[in-house]
């Protein structure tokens, strides 16, 4: 065989080959990749988050001043579910139940916020109880907290009342009061009593709405961290007890420790109820 028939013979086999290919190409669909990578993550869905309440949710003793447990709240809601969570804040220090219900009657932003909010959170009562004690502090009968508390509970179903026009099934967590002197004055068994049956009336209310919620903190946060009683300390001979969960400048706020606490405690009611507002 002379170098042109073998030259003739490569370039038909070649021909042939690329024939076939495109042929075979043509007629059979592409099969997609196995693997392939996105674009770039999958936008969560915006959920609004909103607080009322006094100094609590304003964050008081909270040296970052990023306001409490109500942000570490939202971020934690933000990692561990589909959602992105965005917290409005109208935490107001001092505020008793009456001035939250009149701050949520006049300031209209705050029912423009509340009809697209999916879940709410509300620190109440303890600016009330404290008034009523501040009245006779040598007369802790319980007798004497009825009135008070009778006041305190007709503005409480007004708040959540109020709260719901406009979003009727809106998911609310009430955040119970502490004793933020039981370390110090222990012999005030009084007190703690009147705080506990403030904080039974509170959840009684609660328990005739549907998706209202209860979340006590007391017996997380009246011993200090983990219940240990505080921190003892020394000074010229004269013993003092310091509540490691409270803020120390004024020893009733909580601290940072003291809002970490919190939000575990309303992050587990809300994991717990999460069917009642995820699918919203």
């Amino acid at each position: 065989m002379n170098v042109r028939k073998i030259l003739e013979l490569i370039l038909y086999c070649l021909v042939t080959f690329l024939v076939c290919f495109f042929l075979v190409d043509w007629l059979l669909p592409s099969a997609s990749p196995v693997m392939t990578k996105t674009s770039g993550t999958v936008k969560k869905q915006a959920f609004t988050y909103v607080a009322i309440g006094d100094s609590l949710t304003q964050g008081v003793g909270d040296t970052t001043n990023q306001g409490g447990f109500v942000p570490l709240l939202a971020q934690s809601l933000t990692n561990e579910t589909d959602f992105e969570v965005k917290a409005i804040n109208y935490g107001e220090s001092g505020n008793t139940s009456a001035q939250i219900l009149s701050r949520m009657q006049e300031k209209k932003e705050i029912g423009k916020d509340l009809k697209q909010a999916r879940l709410m959170t509300l620190t109440v009562g303890g600016n009330d109880l404290r008034k009523a004690v501040l009245e006779d502090t040598s007369n802790l009968d319980l007798d004497r907290f009825d009135k008070p508390a009778k006041r305190y509970v007709k503005n409480l179903k007004q708040i959540i009342d109020l709260a719901r026009k406009d979003n009727p099934d809106l998911p609310i967590y009430v955040v119970g009061i502490y004793n933020p002197l039981y370390l110090n004055f222990p012999d005030l068994t009084d007190l703690q009593t009147v705080v506990d049956q403030w904080n039974q009336r509170t959840e009684q209310t609660l328990a005739a709405y549907k998706d209202v919620y209860f979340v006590p903190v007391n017996d997380l946060l009246y011993k200090g961290i983990d219940g240990k009683s505080g921190v003892t300390e020394w000074e010229q001979g004269k013993e003092t007890v310091t509540n490691d969960a409270l803020y120390d400048e004024d020893s009733f706020h909580p601290n940072n420790t003291g809002y970490e606490i919190m939000k575990e405690a309303v992050l587990e009611r809300i994991h717990a109820t999460k069917k009642n507002w995820s699918e919203r």
